[in-house]
């Protein structure tokens, strides 16, 4: 599980050759808590999906930038590009076919 911060955002997301599912969280966020069992299984099942993290309390930038206004929100990137998202939490089974698997 990729930590994604400002610093590495570009290299992790926006220069991936791979589709990337970026989870903008929160530690105190309840629903985050319950997502981050699911985030896990789906970095483990999908290798061809690279997965990361973004803390909106510690990457406030980021947050902004993606119209972050509700968490758990599950950004997936193609490309470089967002092409979907999905806000609040989320089975694997649904996760997994909005990433086209």
């Amino acid at each position: 599980m990729l930590k994604i911060t400002k610093d590495n955002f570009n290299e992790e997301v926006k220069s991936s050759e791979k589709p990337v599912l970026v989870d903008f969280w929160a530690a105190w966020c309840g629903p985050c808590k319950m997502m981050g069992p699911v985030i896990n299984e789906i970095a483990e099942s999908y290798p061809d999906i690279k997965v990361g993290k973004v803390n909106i309390d510690e990457e406030q930038p980021l947050a902004i930038e993606y119209g972050i206004s509700v968490i758990p929100t599950l950004i997936i990137f193609k490309d470089g590009k967002p092409v979907r998202s999905l806000t609040g939490y989320h089975e694997k089974d649904e996760v997994a076919r909005e990433l086209g698997l």
